[in-house]
């Protein structure tokens, strides 16, 4: 695929429960969006903007040389928001493919964000995402810890099956970490934010369910590592060691 049917949007907002304003928290003397802007610079697939509904977000994003959007402060999922986004900065429909990159994975490596849209190169498949396998045993009955089951389809890639919290499948053999990165064809993405909330998804509390649920195909390809996600204070002093800055 060419670099221009590509667009990278990274969701983020200012609210969050556990750990408040954390697109804006420093890190190594830099907002976490702005790290995660600059790790999906260098995976070099295409521009990358930020989607909030934060002027303050923005303006840090602006700082940086980089480019945000302002969207609706109402949308339900990040989903919404970077369809929003998507018509916001190419109205023609040029980009063929959007990825969307959490805003609260400042360590994500470029190389996983390449290889999320490996998948994609299967016209059968309609969104594509990451998954490692589980090492640590407490991370398996976490429920927490989001779990792919799929069939193997080729090396380092399934079609996942299904999605859940519980320990799955059961039986010998690995446990599949999913990691929240998403590769879209445009018309996927455009179809699954029309749908309503599935019975899994609501059961499950998983938006992927969502897609599954009315016969979408979405492939995994396999990562070696999981990104640490920063969801708590805890997690941004780990982000912080991780990142060279003990502030």
């Amino acid at each position: 695929m060419a670099q221009n049917d590509v667009v990278i949007l990274i969701p983020a907002r200012l609210a969050a429960t556990r750990l408040p304003g954390k697109p804006l928290a420093d890190i190594g003397g830099l907002p976490m969006i702005v790290h995660v802007l600059r790790r999906a610079e260098a995976a070099g697939l295409g521009p990358v903007v930020v989607a909030t509904d934060s002027e303050a977000i923005a303006a840090a994003v602006g700082k940086a040389g980089g480019r945000a959007v302002l969207t609706r402060p109402d949308h339900p999922s990040g989903s919404d928001r970077i369809f929003e986004a998507l018509n916001l900065v190419d109205p023609d429909g040029s980009a063929k493919f959007v990825l969307n990159v959490q805003g609260d994975l400042p360590t994500i490596a470029a190389s996983d964000i390449r290889a999320v849209f490996a998948p994609l190169a299967d016209p059968a498949v309609d969104i594509a995402t990451l998954a490692a396998e589980i090492r640590k045993p407490d991370e398996r009955t976490n429920p927490n810890v989001v779990k792919v089951v799929g069939t193997p389809v080729g090396p380092d890639r399934l079609r996942a099956l299904y999605f859940t919290r519980a320990t799955a499948p059961h039986g010998d053999g690995p446990l599949f970490h999913h990691i929240g990165l998403y590769a879209y064809r445009r018309e996927a993405l455009a179809r699954f934010v029309q749908l309503p909330p599935s019975p899994l998804e609501t059961r499950e509390k998983l938006e992927q369910l969502r897609a599954l649920e009315v016969g979408m195909r979405i492939d995994v390809a396999i990562v070696d590592t999981v990104p640490l996600g920063v969801d708590t204070p805890e997690d941004l002093e780990t982000a912080r060691r991780m990142l060279g800055s003990l502030t």
